[in-house]
């Protein structure tokens, strides 16, 4: 097993790979909070620190994997997310659709045996990854942002027990994460979820040979393929096209018979929608299993 405890903020083809791995290989990233690690107290708030998207999100890696080709697809199984014993949840300004009446504070989260509490109320944590993907192979994305390589995607479900897939689009494909929260809602809407630093097992894996253009998670009942854009009928419109091609491929059927299938049995969730960023809408789409076909993907 290699470790990887170096971060970079932006995904880049350009970006020196940290190490190298093999498909089948078991990778642990020690991973910094979306803030570096530098808001410790309640005292320390997000306007002392020089922060911005540029300087957000480090993504620990990356990880240049071995027979990685473009248009390949790299598959990353979630095997495990350890967090630390504390968290913190901070408000920016400009940030979520309250933000006009919002103070700048920060509150530290205290963690202890898989529970958070905040301000008296206890809850059950579930830690998530939400920078997670491979190198674009055109301008390099800042790790706060999203795009079809993956990176600032948000989304709750990418957490232990499920498998995202990437299009590969440079040799080695490049992959990074960071970003994790010990708990996040949907949409994160003051623009944090609990951030924390954590260590992240995973292994990964290549298909060799497979069109995907938008990244796609796996879990143990449903597919969902996350994309995004700046308002959400242009998101679900990419989304919905890549899971309506996804799943022609498997069961024969023509696009209308999928599109009807697909209103009767699909869903979206809004990952994230706190705007300043400048894709302010991430969102995933998706359908349960059919065990009667082959897998979406492989």
């Amino acid at each position: 097993m290699k470790i990887i405890d170096q971060s970079v903020y932006k995904f880049s083809k350009n970006n020196n790979p940290f190490t190298d791995a093999d498909p089948g290989e078991l990778l642990l990233f020690k991973t910094m909070d979306c803030f570096s690690n530098r808001l410790k107290t309640e005292a320390d708030l997000i306007t002392d620190l020089a922060y911005s998207y540029d300087v957000a999100n480090p993504a620990a890696g990356p990880v240049y994997i071995n027979g990685a080709q473009p248009g390949d697809v790299l598959a990353v199984d979630i095997l495990d997310v350890q967090v630390a014993g504390q968290g913190v949840i901070s408000t920016s300004e400009g940030c979520g659709p309250l933000c006009e009446d919002m103070e700048i504070r920060t509150r530290v989260v205290k963690i202890k045996d898989q529970v958070a509490e905040f301000n008296g109320v206890r809850f059950p944590i579930d830690p998530m990854i939400g920078v997670i993907g491979t190198a674009p192979d055109g301008d390099d994305v800042i790790d706060g942002y999203p795009g079809n390589h993956g990176g600032n995607m948000d989304s709750k479900i990418i957490k232990k027990g499920a498998r995202v897939y990437f299009p590969v689009r440079v040799e080695g494909a490049l992959l990074q994460l960071g970003d994790v929260h010990a708990t996040m809602g949907d949409a994160e809407l003051c623009g944090t979820g609990i951030e924390i630093p954590a260590e992240v097992l995973v292994k990964v894996s290549l298909i060799k040979d497979f069109e995907l253009h938008w990244p796609v998670t796996e879990t143990a009942t449903h597919w969902y393929v996350n994309a995004c854009a700046h308002e959400f009928p242009e998101a679900l419109k990419y989304a919905s096209e890549e899971l309506q091609r996804l799943l022609m491929n498997v069961t024969g059927w023509d696009k209308t018979d999928t599109y009807m299938y697909m209103s009767v049995q699909s869903d979206v969730a809004i990952n994230q929608a706190c705007v300043p960023c400048e894709v302010a809408m991430i969102l995933r789409f998706g359908t349960p299993k059919l065990p009667q076909f082959k897998p979406l993907i492989g």
